[in-house]
């Protein structure tokens, strides 16, 4: 079928396509550097992830340089529609003769310059997170909620160097930045004070976000579990839902595979839209008890991305994506991931939602059951065509042999 003939069987159902290309060509999504080294970074002199963070796989051809790492995402991004943000972790500071060598928290925006004229160069907008694991002062697992005050401090200081930078990047690019921050603070077994911890880490967040940043979205995430802290974790769900209702302008970020398996992200998005400025989301896969798999087109995406839709919040819900997956080409999984959002995206777009809700509200179920039923065989494949054709992207099956050929002529040669 052709785009012409889909747009036809989408006006029956009162979906106009070009509304839903738009949109979706539109709606900036946050694509994240880390899937490109395993989250190693480039400030930590033992190199690595850990002390709060796993990646598993060893699949040749990571990248190991600033150089490295801005072409290989340039290639994967090159192969997927929509607006891009480069989604930044202070990890991946840039240090030259100029700019020597310093700890997280004497970074400053001289630091991340590099990436700001890269960004700017390429159209891309900008977000940070501080990089609070992979480090000597994640000491006994535990960082803003640890009992020893050089670590809170060590910590709080980076945070706040964070939100400076974040502020900066957000003038020199003329946009706001969303600075989100992520523990990993817990205990593996039962603990025997689970108050004391919380309070250190209030008190301390209350230090980080005391500072005026007008570019910066301020935002905090929490989780459920994790490796190593099964037992107990600091920021939990409760306490950053707790914490963001009661301090104006901070945001709750909901990571995809941060929460019990069985408990979706997709039902919460409209509760905290009614309370939050923005909503801030990591998109990411969760398997059992690993949260951050390569994003499938799959059902749950594909909520999310209706839930975005149906609350008209394509401009709340700020969108980044969160996997690192070191197990296959490391190029593949960014695209594969961010293609599938794309595609979420674009489906939610083409759902008659004005008429399902208006089903809903008068009670109609059957109606709109049925309805919901009837356009999942529309011809949406036809429409993704004509989103990646307009945005110069493959459309079918073809990225893949470009991934094959960067593999072979680029990062095959990586030592």
């Amino acid at each position: 079928m052709s785009y012409a003939e889909a747009k036809t069987a989408y006006v029956a159902f009162g979906v106009d396509t070009e509304e839903a290309l738009a949109r979706a060509a539109a709606m900036p999504v946050s694509i994240h550097c880390w899937q490109g080294d395993d989250v190693t970074g480039f400030d930590n002199p033992e190199g690595g992830a850990g002390n709060g963070i796993a990646v598993t796989g060893n699949y040749p051809g990571r990248a190991r340089t600033f150089e490295e790492l801005k072409a290989d995402f340039l290639e994967a991004v090159s192969l997927v529609p929509g607006t891009k943000r480069i989604n930044l972790h202070a990890a991946y500071a840039i240090f030259d003769d100029e700019h020597p060598w310093v700890d997280r928290d004497k970074l400053t925006y001289e630091h991340f310059a590099p990436w700001v004229a890269f960004a700017r160069e390429h159209g891309l907008g900008i977000d940070f997170n501080p990089t609070i694991f992979s480090h000597r002062m994640m000491v006994d697992g535990l960082s803003l909620s640890s009992p020893r005050e050089d670590v809170r401090r060590f910590w709080i200081d980076h945070c706040i160097a964070c939100r400076r930078i974040s502020e900066r990047i957000g003038e020199e690019l003329g946009d706001h930045v969303l600075c989100n921050i992520w523990i990993p603070d817990g205990y593996k077994d039962m603990p025997t004070d689970r108050l004391g911890p919380r309070e250190r880490l209030r008190d301390a967040l209350d230090e980080i976000l005391a500072e005026d940043c007008p570019h910066v979205i301020d935002a905090v995430e929490s989780k459920f579990f994790a490796v190593g802290v099964e037992s107990y974790t600091t920021g939990s769900p409760e306490f950053y839902t707790g914490y963001t209702a009661t301090h104006e302008g901070v945001n709750y970020l909901l990571d995809a595979g941060h929460f019990h398996p069985n408990e979706p992200i997709s039902e919460k998005i409209s509760s905290l839209l009614l309370f939050n400025d923005y909503v801030p989301l990591h998109v990411t896969r969760g398997v059992n008890w690993d949260s951050d798999h390569v994003v499938s087109f799959d059902d749950e995406t594909r909520e999310i991305c209706r839930e975005i839709v149906r609350c008209d919040a394509m401009d709340r819900v700020l969108v980044g994506l969160d996997f690192f997956d070191g197990s296959i080409n490391r190029v593949a999984a960014w695209t594969i991931g961010s293609r599938n959002f794309q595609k979420a995206l674009l489906a939610a777009l083409l759902e008659p939602h004005a008429e399902l809700r208006r089903l809903q509200d008068e009670g109609n179920f059957t109606k709109r059951l049925a309805l919901l039923e009837e356009v999942k065989t529309l011809p949406f494949a036809d429409v993704w065509a004509e989103y990646c054709r307009r945005a110069g992207v493959p459309a079918g099956f073809a990225w893949f042999d470009e991934v094959e050929r960067y593999e072979q002529e680029v990062t095959s040669k990586r030592a």
